[in-house]
């Protein structure tokens, strides 16, 4: 009776050693997750690019004329004000034909003035033989004077008709000649004026490629002509920034931008979105995908400027930047770290969990023809102590900011949910037993 209580007694510690093994081995085999609370917080989503500083407003101001620069006014970095002279090309040949055309004008005004006395003159002989010959008609009929008489009175009046019209001729002729005179001074005054070279607006000299002695040529089909310097109105500044493909579609004009400049650390100055270009820009190449014809994948462009709002003083053009575009933002909206979010299978998640003795239960034998969609969401912690347990929740996400997204619907504020590691959520089962350990990582010992 004694020896079979003692076997009873053992088998009783067996059981209970074997049931007290798998619990602490189950509990010691559940994965260790970090935790985080579903806030409310304010979200920015930014779009960043880099590119170049460039000012608004700026001209290459190249050769109009063929000629030697025999002076050159301003240096690079000058600042100039509009209609100050720049350049002066030499210009004795077409200075000597604007004096020539000058002289000529003056010419035909004074022939003008010549024929239009002309004119009065041959308008009043006109009038005299016309009163004579009307004497000599009546006159005549009366047989007071010979035949002879009369019509010597009427060639003269004829004469005189005559004189007149060819005055009125020569008067007209010189009109003209003072039209086509001043014509031509205007064209040689043009070629003149091409030989100078004035500021169009106030700015600075930003390039100055040539020197005094030098000649310029003008540019013709499939060749430039020579530039002589460019001038750039650095009132307005502008960011010239290059924005990816895929985030080119939030950015809209007037969108608030904050720039930082290589060559000014630790600044950074407002701006405002001004120009978005509509034609791609092949990374590769720099070129526009309407200025190749052959098709291509890679990665592609597309010009954005933002005006900086107060741009300083020592900025100049070509210098490295980059701007930060604000494309959405909330305020005091519901967010989760970006690292929360998992993805999963509508068949993952139908999976039968585990039933009496870990046996697993049988998978339903018609297949789902659903059953690989895919579901964001998040595993929300249930329970407390350290009988923890994770439900996949599917969630609706808004914009996204530099750590967080937006929440917009299946969740609530307060809800605790798993937050890492990112090892222990891409394996994490619906259901699973974890531990929350929200304690910092140590280091690893090099």
């Amino acid at each position: 009776m004694n020896k079979k209580l003692i076997i009873g007694i053992v088998v009783l510690v067996v059981v209970i050693g074997i049931v007290w093994g798998t619990v602490a081995f189950s509990g010691g085999n559940a994965p260790e997750v970090q935790s985080g609370k579903v806030a409310r917080e304010d979200l920015a989503t930014v779009v960043s690019a880099s590119g170049e500083i460039k000012p608004k407003t700026y001209v290459n101001i190249g050769a109009n004329a063929f000629g030697k620069i025999t002076r050159l006014f301003v240096k690079e970095g000058d600042h100039v004000k509009k209609g100050q002279m720049l350049a002066q090309l030499e210009n004795v040949q077409s200075n000597a034909d604007v004096n020539a055309m000058r002289a000529s004008l003056d010419v035909s005004r004074t022939d003008a003035v010549a024929a239009a006395a002309g004119i009065e003159r041959a308008k009043a002989d006109a009038d005299r033989t016309k009163l004579d010959w009307d004497r000599a008609q009546g006159l005549y009929q009366q047989g007071l004077i010979p035949k002879s008489d009369y019509d010597t009175k009427k060639s003269a009046h004829d004469a005189a008709v005559a004189a007149y019209a060819q005055a009125r001729a020569q008067n007209e002729s010189a009109s003209k000649r003072i039209s086509q005179n001043a014509a031509t001074l205007t064209r040689a005054s043009d070629v003149l004026s091409k030989t100078q070279y004035v500021a169009p607006y106030d700015g600075v000299v930003t390039s100055l490629p040539v020197r005094e002695g030098e000649t310029v040529v003008v540019g013709i089909q499939n060749s430039p002509g020579s530039t002589l310097m460019t001038l750039a109105d650095m009132s307005v500044i502008t960011a010239e920034v290059r924005v990816d493909e895929t985030d080119i579609v939030n950015v809209k004009l007037g969108q608030a931008a904050e720039v930082t400049i290589d060559a000014i650390p630790n600044t950074k100055f407002p701006g405002t979105v001004t120009e978005i270009g509509n034609i791609a820009i092949l990374r590769s190449t720099g070129l526009a995908t309407s200025q190749t014809t052959a098709g291509s994948q890679e990665a592609k462009d597309f010009k954005v400027v933002v005006t900086i709002t107060t741009p300083p003083a020592n900025l100049r053009p070509g210098l490295s930047t980059t701007a930060k575009i604000t494309t959405a933002s909330k305020q005091n909206t519901l967010a989760i770290p970006l690292q929360a979010l998992t993805i999963r299978t509508k068949a993952d998640l139908e999976e039968k969990k585990p039933g009496k003795g870990g046996v697993q239960a049988a998978t339903p034998a018609k297949p789902d023809k659903d059953a690989k969609q895919e579901l964001q969401g998040v595993f929300v912690l249930t329970g407390k102590g350290d009988k923890r347990k994770v439900e996949f929740k599917k969630v609706e996400t808004g914009i996204t900011g530099t750590t967080d997204v937006e929440v917009r619907s299946g969740l609530n504020e307060g809800d605790e949910i798993v937050t890492g590691s990112y090892k222990v959520l891409r394996t994490l089962k619906n259901g699973a037993s974890v531990k929350v350990n929200n304690a910092a990582p140590k280091k690893e010992d090099k």
